[in-house]
């Protein structure tokens, strides 16, 4: 089903508030959801609003969080969430490193104390649209096995990178540290397709393509991606004297508990550097460049990292964004939730 930008953010943000998350609060978060899809990211947007709504309604997400900012010094800081929703306080504290780091010429702040904050490029997209650099991580559920390992202990463990351009143009980068998000698993059950056999394992450790057998996450690259996912737990963990590892609380166990998770964004600002005039030609030639670069076979055209987005996006703004049936029957019902998640998210049938 296909649906405008404007009304898919409207029904998301009418059922988020149904369930009970403040107005302007489920209307920011409507817009990261929203975000997500319009770029084809749709594991990490409308599929997500019955889990949000379900954790909301019993209690899992606080609705009236004390949110507070701790300056520790001129560039650092430590956004505290008090439970509320993620994308609102990851957005509150993005707003806060960027006017240090534009002042100061960089800005390292932590989020605290938060619930799941969705596509993460939308936070550095935020940076990159105010002509600063943005980067951020975020920790996330234990369902990856490191590498060598038979069981989960690490989360998918994002990392986000955006870099402005000339005319609006920005070098994107929204990565997991497995080969695939787990909402990438959940997007295929709720599509009843099969995935590849690269993506996950089964509960014996094996690889499978039933997105129902998924048991754990695989990294990318082997002990890179192990490493790369450490690495972002102890900075959004670790460094924020939060929980780490298999002790982060589960997505979709114990939703009426706050999940107290962390994210960590730093801002640079080019003006201290290179100057931003430079900066900023010097990332439009660089993307023009790898357009230029002949195509490999198989391939029309190298794209540079979020180019492949820019293109649904037009695609989308002219046809409508593409919403599985399901969904969209949800948002539009007087359905708040349906008690349907057990662990990792598997739709009870």
């Amino acid at each position: 089903m296909r649906i405008s930008k404007e009304e898919l953010s409207n029904l998301i943000k009418n059922k988020l508030h149904k369930a009970g998350l403040q107005e302007d609060h489920a209307e920011l978060t409507a817009d990261v959801l929203t975000f997500a899809d319009e770029r084809g990211i749709h594991s990490h947007g409308a599929m997500r609003v019955e889990y949000y709504a379900e954790r909301i309604a019993k209690g899992g997400i606080n609705t009236n969080p004390d949110f507070k900012f701790e300056k520790t010094g001129p560039c650092t800081g430590v956004f505290h969430g008090d439970g509320g929703s993620g994308h609102v306080a990851a957005k509150l504290a993005m707003d806060e490193a960027i006017a240090m780091a534009k002042e100061n010429g960089v800005a390292i702040v932590g989020v605290r104390d938060i619930s799941h904050s969705g596509a993460i490029s939308y936070f550095t997209q935020q940076a990159a649209k105010e002509n600063v650099l943005g980067f951020s991580v975020c920790q996330s559920d234990p369902m990856v096995v490191p590498f060598g390992g038979a069981e989960p202990y690490y989360g998918t463990n994002p990392i986000a990178f955006a870099a402005p351009g000339n005319d609006g143009e920005s070098f994107n980068l929204d990565m997991a540290t497995t080969v695939q998000a787990w909402g990438k698993i959940l997007h295929a059950r709720s599509k009843n397709e099969q995935i590849p056999d690269t993506w996950a394992v089964d509960k014996n450790g094996e690889p499978t393509t039933d997105p129902f057998s998924v048991n754990a996450l695989l990294p990318i690259s082997g002990p890179k991606g192990y490493g790369l996912a450490m690495m972002v737990d102890v900075l959004s963990g670790i460094l924020l004297g939060l929980p780490f590892g298999n002790k982060v609380s589960s997505m979709y166990e114990n939703l009426s508990e706050y999940r107290k998770l962390g994210q960590l964004h730093i801002v640079i600002n080019p003006q201290f550097f290179t100057g931003l005039t430079e900066f900023k030609n010097d990332i439009s030639q660089s993307m023009n460049d790898l357009n230029q670069i002949k195509p490999a076979p198989g391939f029309s055209k190298v794209l540079y990292p979020g180019q492949n987005n820019d293109v649904v996006i037009e695609e989308y703004s002219k046809n409508g964004i593409e919403i599985v049936d399901d969904i969209m029957e949800y948002l539009k019902s007087d359905v708040v939730h349906n008690n349907q998640y057990d662990h990792k998210g598997a739709f009870a049938k």
